[in-house]
Order: C-alpha cells, then structure tokens, then sequence
C-alpha cells in the first residue's frame, strides 16, 4: 500500500513509473530480503504502476543527512558513527495502561505485521525537506494487539540509552537521555502513524533510526523517534526530550504548519534536498501536505498555542 495525499501533487514530485523505479529492481531487492512472502510484494507491484507518486529523494542523500545527537551534532558523521550501535536482537518494552503489558521480541512483533513501504514527505523543524520511501506497518496495528486500556489518553516512546556506543549521551549538557517523544492517543491510532523498520526496499539503516523508528508525516522531523526500546500507553502527556530542553521552541504537537514560525526562523517554505542551486524553494503546506487526512484531529484546537 502506498500512502500518499489525495490532492493534487505538483508536477515536479511526479514521475512516470518508468523513471521512478522499476518493478525488476524492486522485486530484486525484496526477494534478496525474503519480504515476498510478508504481503510487500503485491503492494509495491500495485506501487510501480502508480501514476502519480511522489518522487523520493535520492537513498545517498537520505542515508547521509541525518539528525542523530546521540551519536553526533552534524548531519554526516552518523552514517560512520552509528554501525557500532548493536541492534540484534532487540526488544521493546510496552507497559502502562494497557491490557498486555511485556517485554517484547522484535522478531516475534514483525512476524505479526505485514511490512509495506509508504512513501512520505518528511520535513524538518530546520525547514529542509525530503521525500522517503519507508517500510513498516502501522503503529495502530501493534497498539491494537497489546489493547489500551480507556484511561490511555497519550502514548510515550523511550529509545535506547546506550552510551557506550552514543558518545553524546555521556553528557546531558544539551539534551537529556534518553530520547523521549510522545503522542496523543488518537495521533498514534491514525493508519499515516508508521512504526518504521525499512526504506528504499532495505532494512533500516542503523544511522536512520534501526532497527525500529516512528515515523508521523505531518509532524515536524524530531517527533519520529529512532531506536524505540519502550511504548508506554500513558493518562497524560510525555515531557519530550525537545520540549524540555527549549519549550519555547519545540512544542509537544510539532505540527508542520507555514504559519507558526519558529522563534528563529521562519517556517513558510522548505529547502527540498537533493535540488540544484538554482531549484526554488518549497512552500510548506499546513500538516506536510496531509491536511485531508488529519485536519480533523485538530479541529477544536488553537494550532498557534498549541505548537
């Protein structure tokens, strides 16, 4: 299945599926990770017959410009950085207000969900831009297997602490570890929510998150935690890692909206990455472009309060 706006696409983010890619290649790199048999290999054959899908950005670009600060604050030395962080095996912990509180295998979780690839923009709080390729499932998936209980009103993510391989979460100068993001309980249950284990057809790699990241795509880049250990089904609101550390800057709903600018920067468009010189910049799109989908989560709330 392949997830995308139901508005018009600008020209310049469609390709015809003979450029975009090819079915061969696609089914070339499923077979090599023996994904044929998870339901991904009917999806990405509906995929390469779209007329109208968003152009991802270039895989070099995406698996080198990362925002990684446990590991480092530039956006390159991750890709380098980042393979020393052991991730097999792996589990997740899921507790609080829910039915089925455990531990939890990562394999014995993905051999539950049928891994598809969603391609989403992506948009920074620094107001650059991509298009991605993920694979995964949808978090609602998980949360309907562990089963909320009614008193769950948000949902905490926790990611791996691990300083002997994250050389910056040996000091909490600028952030405090580890990493924690959350959502309301109804943006976690919306089908755009991703839990993340792939992209470009690939397993995720290590400096994108692996080897189980979130991924919200109207939200602002910082929201979609990488290497979650813990989901904690909550009664109030997480006390995030960003809205912690600059409150005024980094609100808990992390909407992409042009009209909420940041205190230092302006947010109405976006440098797309993997442009030329001369490529104009991208006017943001109030929620990333995917208003017709989530508008409605928010029609009873102040956008400029709640930030």
């Amino acid at each position: 299945m392949i997830i995308k706006t139901t508005k018009s696409i600008p020209s310049s983010e469609i390709t015809d599926p003979l450029v975009f890619k090819q079915r061969r290649q696609l089914i070339k790199a499923m077979v090599a990770m023996g994904l044929t048999g998870s339901g991904l290999y009917s999806d990405v054959l509906k995929a390469s017959e779209d007329k109208a899908v968003l152009t991802p950005t270039a895989a070099e670009i995406v698996k080198n410009h990362t925002n990684y600060y446990e590991f480092t604050f530039n956006k390159t030395d991750a890709t380098k950085l980042a393979q020393v962080l052991p991730t097999d095996p792996w589990s997740v912990e899921i507790i609080g207000e829910v039915e089925h509180p455990g531990i939890y295998h990562l394999e014995d979780l993905l051999s539950q969900q049928s891994i598809q690839e969603y391609i989403y923009r992506f948009r920074c709080v620094e107001a650059w831009s991509m298009v991605v390729p993920w694979m995964g499932f949808p978090l609602a998936n998980l949360l309907k297997k562990v089963k909320p209980l009614s008193t769950a009103k948000f949902v905490q993510f926790t990611s791996v602490y691990d300083p002997d391989h994250m050389p910056n979460q040996k000091d909490k100068a600028m952030l405090e570890w580890p990493y924690v993001e959350g959502l309301r309980i109804d943006e976690a249950m919306h089908p755009l929510t991703l839990l993340a284990t792939g992209m470009y057809g690939e397993k995720m790699p290590k400096q994108n998150g692996a080897p189980l990241r979130l991924v919200v795509p109207w939200k602002y880049g910082f929201k979609s935690i990488k290497a979650i250990v813990k989901i904690e089904l909550v009664k109030k609101p997480a006390l995030t890692t960003w809205s912690k550390s600059g409150p005024n800057e980094y609100g808990f709903y992390a909407n992409v909206n042009p009209d909420v600018p940041h205190p230092r920067w302006s947010q109405n468009s976006e440098r797309q990455l993997g442009g030329g010189f001369f490529t104009p910049r991208r006017k943001t799109e109030l929620f990333n472009g995917y208003a017709e989908q989530v508008a409605s989560l928010y029609s009873n709330m102040d956008l400029r309060h709640f930030f």
